[in-house]
């Protein structure tokens, strides 16, 4: 039975409230993506005091990074049919819970338990629905909000290492767990700033309308259906996932697994390898502050030069370009073996990571559309769930093994650069094809064209490259 108050939503407004969704999203990235690569620094922490090995001790990281991901859909999945608010204030209460029963572990597997599957199920409630907003509430200048959105996790890591070292030296890593449960509480406030935007049905009068005019009013028609079913929800998208038959997004997809399992290992070892070549604690510690404020930088800087019109065409080929230069940057780990030597890997790796982080959601929503993005993001990041589960276990089953990280850090650099050549290659012949087929007749290829999918409206913009089905 169709809803006695039906919800309508504004086209992306570049403005206004948004910048308060930009803030919340930040906060969140913050509290999940920023505590995440801090829980590294609790390596050798929980691998001295249970007296584990490399392989067993990495299963922690690996599980809540995967959990966050696998259940990525199921945040979706509820943000679309209740609110981003309650979503993100549950997952802020599941998240927070894990960490405070993480700090009485008397085993890893507890920590399995508390620390990877509650926290990072709470992090996947969070982070999806909290991602998708800022790309319902921005449209021309998408990839700077979502860069200054993301770059939560790079001034997350810079302040929380940090603050995570000291609170172990000064509290023990129980202490230290505890107080970071109080931090991540927080998420239920970011929630508490997910508001509805709507519309008033004579928004849309003139009959030549502009590109947001027209975002505008397929969304309103999509609300209208989506209110026949009852679905009340803060996003404007139908939960349908006709998407995954796109080839172009399978070839995302494809590629996503690759970078996922090449861009973990790096923050999960990257403190346990300095130690390892006679840095101290602190120093080794200090890498990873490095690595989180250039990685803002990265976020901001790459989120506004491919929000220029000579560039947004090209926001593909900066993205490729980015998980290129971050594989190359794992490539030459190895051969780094001094605090002043490992200083240019932080800062170079973490630029080109906070810019294809950001870039991330943009290129996806070029490929399936505002209206699907929340849906697309779901998958997304749920594709990033099995190698975020396995590519630390294998790392440290190398470094076991062979008593070096060298053969792990030049795994995880090939399968990011394996990444960007496989989308590279699609690209170009998907380009390779259309120069032969010729242009599209030009009413078949407008700027900006409404086109229907069942009954429901959505948008393509041409100089996103798609196609209609």
């Amino acid at each position: 039975m169709a809803s006695s108050q039906k919800t309508q939503h504004f086209a992306p407004v570049d403005g206004g409230w948004g910048w308060m969704i930009v803030i919340a999203c930040f906060f969140v990235t913050v509290c999940t993506r920023a505590v995440t690569r801090c829980i590294s620094v609790f390596f050798v922490e929980f691998q001295s005091h249970f007296t584990e090995d490399y392989t067993r001790t990495a299963w922690i990281h690996s599980i809540v990074d995967s959990a966050t991901m696998l259940c990525a859909p199921l945040g979706s999945f509820i943000g679309n049919r209740l609110s981003c608010r309650v979503v993100i204030i549950m997952g802020g209460v599941f998240a927070s819970t894990g960490l405070i029963l993480s700090s009485f572990a008397t085993s890893l597997e507890y920590l399995y338990l508390t620390l990877g599957i509650l926290t990072g199920l709470g992090f996947a409630l969070c982070y999806t629905p909290a991602v998708a907003m800022v790309g319902k509430y921005f449209y021309r200048r998408k990839a700077l909000a979502y860069g200054m959105a993301m770059s939560g996790s790079g001034i997350g890591t810079f302040i929380l290492a940090p603050v995570v070292q000291f609170l172990i030296d000064q509290y023990s890593w129980r202490g230290a767990l505890l107080i970071l449960g109080g931090i991540v509480f927080n998420l239920c406030v970011c929630g508490a700033l997910m508001r509805p935007i709507t519309v008033t049905k004579d928004f849309i009068k003139s009959p030549e309308l502009s590109e947001e005019e027209l975002i505008c009013k397929a969304q309103e028609k999509d609300s209208e259906e989506v209110s026949k079913f009852n679905k009340c929800s803060c996003f404007p998208s139908r939960t349908e996932y006709s998407f995954l038959l796109m080839p172009d997004f399978l070839l995302l997809a494809v590629s996503f697994l690759f970078l996922a399992y090449g861009c973990s290992p790096p923050f999960v070892y990257l403190v346990p390898y300095a130690i390892s070549v006679g840095i101290n604690h602190q120093e080794a510690t200090f890498l990873m502050s490095i690595l989180g404020i250039i990685n803002i930088i990265g976020n901001i800087t790459f989120g506004w030069l491919t929000d220029r019109r000579f560039l947004k065409k090209f926001r593909i080929f900066c993205y490729l370009l980015a998980v290129g230069m971050d594989g190359l940057s794992c490539l030459i780990i190895p051969v780094l073996r001094t605090f002043s030597l490992l200083v240019p890997f932080s800062v170079t790796f973490g630029y080109f990571d906070g810019a294809y982080v950001a870039l991330m959601p943009v290129i996806t929503a070029d490929v399936v559309g505002v209206t699907q993005l929340s849906s697309a993001l779901g998958v997304v990041y749920f594709l990033h769930a099995i190698p975020y589960l396995v590519s630390p276990p294998i790392a440290g089953l190398l470094v076991d093994s062979t008593g070096s990280y060298t053969a792990a850090f030049l795994i995880s650099g090939a399968s990011m650069i394996f990444s960007s050549s496989l989308l590279l290659f699609g690209n170009l012949v998907k380009k390779l094809r259309k120069k032969q087929e010729g242009p599209l007749p030009a009413e078949s290829n407008p700027k900006l064209q409404i086109w229907n999918n069942s009954t429901v409206p959505y948008i393509v913009a041409g100089e996103t490259d798609q196609k209609a089905v």
